[in-house]
C-alpha cells in the first residue's frame, strides 16, 4: 500500500485521504472521509472487497470505487462492475494505468485496464452461465483449489475455518454438477474458471 499511496501521492491532481488495512477500518474511513475515489482490492481476508463495496454503496450510492486487484481473471472483473465498481485495474499493469484509472474514475467515467478487459471478454465468451452461479468467496476457494491448496490452506489463506472452506467446496462442486474435487478442478480449468 505504501508504494502505491506515493505513486498517487506523485500526482499532482490526486490526494490520498485515508488508508485501511482491513474492512471494518475502510467502512470507518469512507463513512468519516466520503473520499472522492475509493480503491480497494478484491482480495482481503474475511469479507472481500466486492462485499465492502456494497456495504459502501448502500450507504452512499453515489460512491465511486475503483478495483485493484491481482486478479486479472475476467469474472473477477465482471463481478466488480456488476456489483458497482465504477473500475477495475489490476496489478499487473503499469504503474501509470493506476493513475490514470483512478482520473477517470473521478471524472464519472468507467475505466477497466486493457489486460483485465480483454480477460472479460475472453471469460464472456467460455464460462457462461457456470461463473455466474458462483459467489466472489466461491470463485476464491475454486481458484485456490485449482492451484492445488488443501481446506486447511484455503481457509488460512482467505481468513475461513476449514470447515466453511470444505463448505464452500461442497457449494461449488454442486452448482458445477462434478461429484469430486478432481471432477470440479477439470470443469474448471474447462471453463477457464
Amino acid at each position: 500500500r505504501e508504494g502505491y499511496r506515493r505513486l498517487l501521492e506523485r500526482d499532482a491532481l490526486l490526494k490520498v485521504v485515508g488508508e485501511a488495512a482491513n474492512a471494518t477500518e475502510a467502512l470507518r474511513l469512507d463513512a468519516q472521509l466520503r473520499p472522492d475515489v475509493i480503491v480497494l482490492d478484491i482480495a482481503l481476508p474475511g469479507v472481500s472487497g466486492i462485499e465492502i463495496m456494497r456495504r459502501i454503496l448502500s450507504r452512499r450510492p453515489d460512491a465511486r470505487v475503483l478495483m485493484f486487484s491481482m486478479f486479472q481473471d475476467g469474472i473477477y472483473a465482471t463481478r466488480a462492475l456488476q456489483s458497482g465498481a465504477r473500475g477495475y485495474v489490476s496489478k499487473a499493469s503499469a504503474p501509470d494505468l493506476l493513475i490514470e484509472a483512478v482520473r477517470s474514475v473521478a471524472s464519472g467515467q468507467r475505466y477497466v485496464s486493457p489486460d483485465v478487459e480483454a480477460a472479460v471478454s475472453k471469460q464472456k465468451s467460455r464460462s457462461g452461465e457456470l461463473a455466474e452461479s458462483l459467489s466472489v468467496r466461491e470463485l476464491e476457494v475454486l481458484r485456490l483449489l485449482t492451484q492445488g491448496y488443501g481446506m486447511d490452506e484455503i481457509g488460512e489463506r482467505l481468513g475461513l475455518s476449514p470447515k466453511t472452506a470444505a463448505n464452500h467446496q461442497s457449494s461449488i462442486k454442486q452448482k458445477l454438477g462434478a461429484s469430486s474435487a478432481l471432477q470440479l478442478i477439470l470443469i474448471a480449468q474447462q471453463h477457464g474458471l
